[in-house]
């Protein structure tokens, strides 16, 4: 190994924390996953007292680093100050993925994403369910043939080639579900191997490689004790050496990233206390940068534990097993730890930490474990940033202190710690939603968010850009840019190599895709991603949809995006389907869902609003739905309802209501709160009852869940008044519910009880459980199902 990687792997190591000894090889454990067929099961058919029983085997949600339990005894906690880190994970050699290198059923119209190069530029592993899941694949970006790498039946989540090209590593979720490890393979299939998330009862997730590509940073979930008790009042619990002392975990908060609750909370949510730790206090611009803090212990303020999440610890891992796993960091009862970036020389480490909505970016320094600085980050993509090439100095996608999120670069001294923060870029009224910076530090590419539509910028980062005289961060005066003009609405995922850039884009009217940046300006698609023609099946092209911007009944702006079915005169009422994303931060995109081509297909239109809550609009309209402002949010649905019969085709008279995830409670919510509005509702993953989802949910779900909806304790009547099961007497439309059998984010119990309490009831009722998924459906046979289940049952209510 390369000499910078090697100051984190070697040396004194295992004598600073012992979870760092070398784990001795046993044979895998990892059968291969049975992926049965999809079945509709009844409620009737599962045990009605069936709760998610003291799991051993927890999952996690779309492949991010959120992680709950480990299993092991756990080590003692270190002199460092770190919480007490599990066992290093295992690494486990796997045969040679074998059987044919090419998918035996290859469909048409498949989806390429999450690209990553190789060192020169020519290669680029990617993930594709042209062979009916996602899978990894790599080949040439000018040509044929690609090749399969991992053919096995685990959805693959992440992919991350090494610097050096020796190795690719990626995350699968065995079995559909939620659970998720960390594999790595050499380019040409061979010495394939789990590196961490083996043992039964864990999970890992994919960090960052060391520059020189020696070792790769991962996430593993440790085992969380109960809760500490709260501080005593004006302790100093900052240095790991007060009251709190070491092994602490991320505790209660009072405040937004700021310090601040949003207006719209105060006074309104009884005794709730948002989540989260809140080491930024409301200081006003001497807050940025904050003051150090030491992971795994107690941010200044917090007033007590939080009950919730898992601990979780990052290691650096050789997947040559020369060396021994090293400990980076280790955080307890958390939501997230991810490695976003190590400096050249492996001095410096860049954390990404928190639950949704209290984003926290984190650097570290990896000899001493001291925290160097701590700033608010934004939701959304978690590669938040890196360092420059010599480390002197940090860029981050942040929104401390603002409503959108600009581009960040702070100086560094030689400890780590930043000497003033600058605006590089900013716009107004839009996000920064991906950040990537070339391998040579020299060029910046930003993707701003304009109301869902994608903006590519490539800048160079020498602005001439400083903090004004307050403390703040001032606007930049400019720099020479140029735009990318893209063939497709949204871009998901920007990577480099060499001199060129590779995008993932999506559409209106496309499947995803892959596209190179061969001269820096005109993208060109690569060969294996499917074309515009093989989107959809013949004479069914796809809809591209119209923005409408409705208002709600408090005054506050909302958004959305209109489908128009084919085939009808522009003045024609339709039935029309009011579709509900998840999140509740998710945001609605103008990209081609095959659901909503099924829909169409039907004769069906289809609203798809972002109600208060969703993303992309600004902090204050994230977190409008906060507490109480639920009730607010679920107006918004009837409001938007209302707008889409008055400014556009929708028949008042044949509405549906449909979601998944946050949008599943939703729809739920949204039929016994507006029962005469609408005749269906589809409710895929969704939340029935507060309380029984807080019983059942990952614990990093309900930190993050009680941030947005309150706490399942002191905020108890708050919950029931949300809960649909509390005003199910008052359903009156036919539901669907569907679900996926292995979902922990959003147990089955979920739809269950609400399926059943509505057949009690004398109301019409489904359930659609759908094998070997989890929260998000993966497999092109269970997708299938879904989407037709669904659209007969719309369509048979609505035309009916």
């Amino acid at each position: 190994m390369a000499s910078n990687a090697r100051n984190l792997t070697a040396g004194d190591a295992t004598a600073r924390h012992p979870a760092a000894e070398p784990v001795a090889e046993r044979p895998p454990d990892v059968g291969t996953a049975d992926t049965g067929r999809p079945a509709t099961v009844r409620p009737e058919e599962r045990p009605t007292d069936e709760r998610p029983a003291e799991r051993t085997e927890k999952r996690t949600k779309e492949g991010t680093e959120e992680r709950t339990d480990g299993t092991g005894a756990p080590s003692p906690a270190g002199s460092d100050g770190l919480t007490a880190a599990f066992a290093a994970p295992a690494r486990i050699p796997l045969p040679d993925a074998s059987g044919p290198r090419d998918a035996p059923t290859r469909l048409i119209a498949h989806g390429c994403w999450y690209p990553s190069a190789d060192p020169s530029g020519t290669r680029l592993a990617f993930i594709c369910d042209r062979g009916g899941v996602p899978q990894l694949w790599t080949g040439p970006a000018d040509g044929e043939p690609v090749r399969l790498l991992d053919d096995g039946p685990d959805p693959v989540r992440e992919v991350s080639w090494s610097p050096d090209g020796r190795w690719i590593a990626y995350t699968t979720a065995p079995g559909g579900g939620e659970h998720t490890r960390v594999l790595c393979v050499r380019p040409d299939g061979s010495d394939r191997q789990i590196l961490a998330g083996a043992e039964p009862g864990s999970s890992a997730h994919l960090g960052c490689w060391a520059h020189d590509g020696s070792a790769v940073t991962v996430t593993v979930a440790v085992p969380t004790g109960p809760p500490a008790p709260p501080s005593p009042s004006g302790a100093d619990t900052t240095s790991g050496d007060g009251p709190s002392g070491p092994g602490r975990g991320l505790e209660l908060g009072s405040g937004l990233s700021d310090g601040r609750l949003p207006d719209h909370w105060r006074g309104r949510a009884g005794e709730t206390e948002l989540l989260g730790p809140a080491p930024h206090t409301d200081r006003g611009p001497a807050a940025l940068p904050s003051p150090a803090v030491t992971l795994g212990t107690t941010p200044t303020g917090a007033p007590g534990g939080t009950g919730f999440g898992d601990g979780l610890s990052a290691y650096l891992i050789d997947p040559d097993a020369v060396a021994a796993p090293v400990l980076i960091a280790a955080v307890q009862d958390a939501a997230t730890l991810r490695v976003c970036d190590l400096s050249r020389d492996g001095s410096l480490a860049l954390l990404r930490r928190g639950p949704r909505g209290r984003r926290e970016a984190v650097v570290l320094r990896t000899a001493d474990h001291v925290t160097t600085c701590v700033l608010p980050v934004a939701d959304g993509d978690p590669w938040i940033g890196s360092f420059s090439p010599r480390a002197d100095a940090l860029r981050l996608r942040s929104n401390a202190h603002r409503e959108f999120a600009v581009l960040l670069t702070a100086e560094l001294d030689p400890d780590g710690r930043p000497l003033g923060w600058s605006t590089v870029a900013a716009r107004e009224g839009s996000d920064l939603e991906l950040l990537r910076y070339t391998r040579d530090g020299a060029t910046a590419v930003l993707a701003w968010n304009i109301r869902g539509m994608s903006d590519v910028e490539i800048l160079d980062p020498d602005t001439d850009t400083g903090t004004g005289t307050d403390g703040r961060p001032e606007e930049g005066t400019g720099s020479a840019s140029r735009h990318i003009s893209l063939p497709h609405e949204v871009v998901t995922r920007i990577t480099d190599a060499n001199s060129r850039l590779a995008l993932a884009l999506s559409g209106s009217r496309r499947r995803p895709g892959i596209w190179w940046l061969p001269d820096g300006a005109t993208p060109v698609r690569t060969p294996w991603s499917s074309r515009d023609e093989d989107a959809v099946p013949p004479g069914r092209p796809p809809v591209r949809p119209v923005p409408l911007r409705p208002t709600a009944r408090d005054g506050l702006p909302l958004n959305g995006w209109y489908y128009r079915a084919p085939g009808r005169a522009p003045g024609e009422p339709a039935p029309c389907v009011i579709h509900l994303h998840g999140g509740p931060e998710d945001q609605e995109r103008p990209v081609l869902d095959p659901l909503y081509h099924e829909i169409l297909g039907r004769g069906l239109d289809i609203f798809a609003p972002d109600v208060r809550g969703s993303s992309g609009y600004g902090r204050s309209f994230v977190d409008a739905d906060l507490g109480r402002g639920r009730f607010a949010a679920l107006d918004d649905v009837a409001d938007c309802t209302a707008h889409a019969v008055l400014a556009g085709p929708a028949d008042p008279s044949r509405l549906a209501v449909m979601g998944r995830s946050y949008g599943g409670y939703l729809t739920f919510a949204s039929l016994v709160w507006h029962p005469d509005l609408f005749r269906t509702g589809v409710a895929v993953c969704g939340m029935s009852d507060l309380a029984t989802f807080f019983e059942g949910t990952e614990p990093w779900i309900a930190q993050s869940a009680a941030h947005k909806y309150g706490h399942p304790e002191r905020d108890r009547e708050l919950l029931r008044e949300l809960s649909p099961m509390t005003r199910i007497d008052a359903l009156r439309a036919p539901v669907f519910a569907v679900h996926g059998e292995h979902d922990t984010n959003v147990p089955p119990r979920e739809s269950e009880q609400f399926v059943r309490a509505a057949r009690e009831r004398g109301v019409p009722a489904e359930l659609l459980t759908l094998r070997e998924e989890g929260h998000d459906f993966l497999r092109a046979d269970n997708r299938r199902l879904f989407r037709r289940a669904a659209a007969d049952w719309l369509q048979r209510h609505l035309n009916g």
